[in-house]
């Protein structure tokens, strides 16, 4: 993607942003539909050249993390664009090096990795609930930056985001979450005992982005209030960060279907869905 498109399409987002509210839907389609088509040609970029990106979504409950990873790969081939959310380690887990899990999943040559969370729940949720050690927490805050060193050495591309919400929205998302039946199940009790520690949480984060916030692995903040500015702000972001070029695509013609000789059973010989709409 050129200089002169990148400029544009930042000062076309640039346009839209406001402290006033969120982006209408249909304002939002269509700015999100051309960020996908941008999205796809990064993807064959990636494929091509053989490169490898992790990307790193990180933040408060409700601010906004998943929707946007969901903002990102709608368009995109799965089989290159993996999203990995871990649950709680296992017990075998446990005994292992702290970032052995995660390194299993690291992204092959033309492939790029969204972690929903990721290595820094140690520093985050396992710290305030007190599910390590003091001295597992401070193992992390010093191995961590050799860590991202050492992905960032070997080629991947590493990017880190940390969607960030104010006390007021995520209390509002909260209501909403266990008001809508579509969204109770995004609700848990470390819900609730987040709320309790929100002090506890925003030392934690402090600290971790003043060990972990660096020259070469910065945090990326995304004010994350209103979720489809946020959305179109990463996804506009995250194309920036990639040098890529859209690919000439060979045309393609259709070779016409030769069904001569076949005949497709009657319907009344298969089972097909009720029809309800």
């Amino acid at each position: 993607m050129g200089s002169k498109n990148k400029d544009s399409k930042k000062a076309k987002m640039g346009h839209h942003e406001s402290s006033h509210g969120d982006i209408n839907k249909k304002q939002f389609a269509k700015e999100l539909e051309q960020l996908q088509v941008e999205l796809v040609h990064l993807q064959e970029w990636v494929r091509t050249q053989g490169l490898r990106v992790v990307v790193i979504f990180e933040g408060r409950d409700a601010s906004g993390k998943g929707g946007a990873i969901k903002a990102v790969t709608a368009a995109l081939n799965p089989r290159i664009v993996k999203v990995v959310a871990l649950a709680k380690p296992s017990d075998r887990e446990r005994t292992q090096w702290y970032f052995q899990r995660y390194v299993a999943h690291l992204p092959a040559a033309g492939e790029i990795l969204l972690l929903d969370r990721s290595w820094y729940n140690r520093a985050g949720v396992e710290r305030v609930m007190g599910f390590c050690s003091d001295s597992e927490y401070e193992e992390f805050l010093r191995t961590c930056p050799e860590f991202e060193r050492m992905l960032i050495r070997s080629g991947i591309v590493l990017i880190k985001y940390w969607f960030s919400v104010s006390d007021e929205v995520q209390e509002k998302r909260f209501r909403d979450r266990l008001e809508d039946p579509t969204k109770r199940w995004k609700f848990s009790d470390m819900d609730l005992f987040s709320r309790s520690r929100w002090v506890e949480y925003s030392k934690a984060k402090d600290a971790m982005f003043a060990y972990t916030d660096s020259k070469h692995s910065p945090w990326y903040v995304v004010n994350g209030d209103h979720k489809r500015r946020a959305r179109l702000n990463l996804i506009s972001h995250l194309l920036s960060l990639i040098p890529y070029q859209p690919l000439k695509l060979a045309p393609v013609e259709l070779p016409p279907i030769n069904s001569e000789g076949y005949v497709r059973p009657p319907r009344h010989e298969q089972t097909y869905i009720p029809e309800v709409y």
